[in-house]
């Protein structure tokens, strides 16, 4: 059934790309991450109260910066959604796991200190590979003839990976500190809803859209449907195996993605587009693989 639960969230969050690609032509990604924010808060106080589960916190300042990564994550991830095919916008945010083993890297490099003893920092060639795979993929996926604003849309959608990667850092910190997930994801919800706000309030408020306004109904629903369906898979999962399974079957969502795009969208993507695709997953895949194999009981990432 965790195998089931992490497909179904795959589903939701594809889902919730194809509501902010139709909502994107008449509101801004900050209105979208607005709202989503107000709907994801009101959700998790709903779900909390079920629990009997207090929304407050010993860990404000932990949240905090969970919350601003997390919300530069989705700005950057809404944009990309927006001007590039749904599939290359959920790809490059599944880097995630890729920029994670780049972190390994680079934390193994500056700790490093020259002695007899240890000749040269402990990396494993495994690990980097991975990583010069996923970024070959990167560059596959970004060629050279997309135009201006697809190309910045791009670096968004890596960026948003990479900002993802932190969150998930954080997600650990916060679980290792007894964090419950339902409180870690109001605070999220809120900083969303906070940091929507205050960027609306530069870009301005985009006039009634008449039925195309409820598209930001469901992109507030299906983020936290598919959250607490993550959950589900992360929490019935009993063994390293099975977390594994579970880690590795969110890569599922890309091929959601792909679908919708090319039949809502009509989104068209070329040969070498979907090899880069396969190499990302690929190399995703691989890094899930060997940092399970350090930390196996490492907790979900969120979106």
């Amino acid at each position: 059934m965790h195998a089931l639960w992490m497909v179904l969230a795959a589903f939701f969050f594809a889902s919730m790309g194809v509501c902010i690609k139709a909502a994107s032509p008449y509101f801004s990604p900050a209105e979208m991450v607005f709202y989503r924010g107000v709907i994801g808060m009101m959700m998790m106080v709903w779900l909390a109260r079920h629990q009997r589960l207090s929304l407050k916190t010993r860990y404000p300042g932990m949240h905090a910066w969970r919350s601003l990564i997390g919300v530069a994550s989705l700005g950057a991830w809404f944009y990309a959604i927006a001007h590039l095919p749904l599939a290359t916008a959920m790809t490059l945010n599944y880097m995630s796991s890729v920029w994670v083993a780049v972190f390994l890297v680079g934390a193994a490099l500056w700790t490093w200190r020259p002695s007899p003893a240890n000749p040269k920092p402990p990396l494993q060639g495994s690990l980097v590979a991975t990583i010069i795979v996923g970024f070959v993929g990167v560059i596959l996926m970004l060629r050279p003839n997309l135009n201006h604003e697809q190309a910045f849309a791009g670096m968004l959608g890596l960026m948003s990976g990479m900002a993802a990667a932190f969150a998930y850092m954080q997600v650990v910190a916060l679980s290792r500190v007894g964090e419950p997930e339902t409180r870690t994801v109001f605070y999220f919800a809120a900083g969303s809803a906070l940091a929507g706000g205050a960027a609306m309030l530069i870009t301005g408020i985009s006039p009634w859209a008449d039925w195309n306004t409820l598209w930001l109904i469901p992109i507030g629903v299906l983020a936290s449907i598919a959250q607490l369906c993550l959950t589900k898979a992360y929490a019935q999962a009993r063994t390293s195996r099975e977390t594994l399974v579970v880690a590795n079957l969110q890569y599922s969502g890309i091929i959601f993605g792909a679908i919708s795009g090319m039949v809502f969208f009509g989104d068209k993507i070329p040969l070498i587009g979907w090899f880069g695709m396969f190499l990302i997953i690929t190399s995703g895949i691989a890094a899930t693989v060997l940092r399970s194999r350090s930390a196996p009981d490492a907790p979900s990432e969120e979106r």
